[in-house]
């Protein structure tokens, strides 16, 4: 019966959330020193998709085209709940890393090509002639001086850090869809990117998305104690058998209402669920290489 039960409700929790988890996205942007640049793209949903018709095209320097930042047509499959990288495959000095083209599921093409970014290029990614995702603003005027995009207002690399240039980005767990229309008035960098130390790539090749990953799911591939359930406390505490990436609590019509990040090194958190009326919750916690439990709590 508690599986049964669970079965339903992940049902209920897949059917609402898919609509966002439908397409692929960019899930993380490499902006390292020299040529050490590359793209990762994710597949949140529970089917391969062929790339055909997709493509990458980089918008240069503030610039409405991507007339002189090229484009890279994509080919090979993404498998579902999979991510797939492009890198930059500079034979000149300094040469792309061999060890970050080895992580390479395809390879970009010469000079101009997207991932010969430099921090105020934007990248857009298509299917055929749809926009389904953008990282940046294309036709930035800002951008036709600045470095790339700040972490803090304006945004336009005038105050802040730069995080566009000389970081790693990675989208945040949370992010489920990508971004269709460009960012108006400015694009916000930390709205749905986190950000890594220069020439950071060790993490290419996987994401964590909160996206449902199906029935399958609920076989728990990480002990997971949530308590006390039920609960009529203001908090639940949560107690994991590995490092804790991120905790998500939908109700049973599968909306998000509660996201909590973890710090990648305790296995134990509390959430507060003190605004939550009471029901039935879905808890879904991430872990790393994309592991996944779900479990439910009740709130009295």
């Amino acid at each position: 019966m508690k599986k049964l039960l669970l079965s339903v409700f992940a049902l209920a929790l897949c059917s609402a959330v898919n609509a966002q988890c439908n397409e692929l996205f960019i899930s993380e942007y490499v902006e390292g020193t020299g040529y050490d640049k590359a793209l990762e793209l994710y597949n949140p949903t529970n089917t391969a998709i062929n790339l055909s018709g997709y493509r990458l095209e980089r918008f240069s320097n503030g610039s409405a085209t991507s007339v002189s930042g090229g484009v890279l047509n994509l080919a090979g499959t993404i498998a579902a709940h999979s991510a797939f990288v492009i890198t930059n495959n500079n034979t000149t000095a300094p040469p792309t890393s061999p060890t970050l083209t080895a992580m390479a599921d395809q390879l970009d093409n010469p000079y101009p090509a997207p991932t010969y970014m430099n921090g105020n290029d934007a990248i857009v990614l298509y299917n055929n002639a749809s926009i389904i995702d953008i990282l940046g603003k294309t036709g930035d005027a800002a951008m036709v001086t600045a470095n790339g995009w700040s972490d803090v207002f304006p945004y336009d690399g005038s105050a802040g850090a730069i995080w566009t240039e000389n970081h790693t980005l990675v989208r945040k767990a949370s992010v489920t869809q990508g971004v269709t229309v460009d960012p108006s008035p400015e694009f916000i960098v930390t709205a749905e990117w986190d950000s890594l130390p220069v020439n950071t790539f060790t993490g290419l090749g996987t994401h964590t998305c909160s996206c449902p990953t199906g029935i399958n799911e609920i076989d728990n591939t990480v002990s997971v104690l949530v308590y006390p359930n039920p609960s009529n406390l203001e908090y639940v505490n949560v107690s994991t058998s590995e490092a804790i990436i991120s905790a998500h609590v939908f109700n049973t019509i599968g909306q998000e209402v509660i996201v909590k990040e973890g710090n990648k090194n305790d296995k134990t958190m509390i959430i507060e669920t003190a605004k939550l009326p009471k029901g039935v919750y879905i808890v879904k916690m991430l872990f790393e290489k994309g592991k996944s439990t779900v479990v439910k709590l009740s709130i009295q």
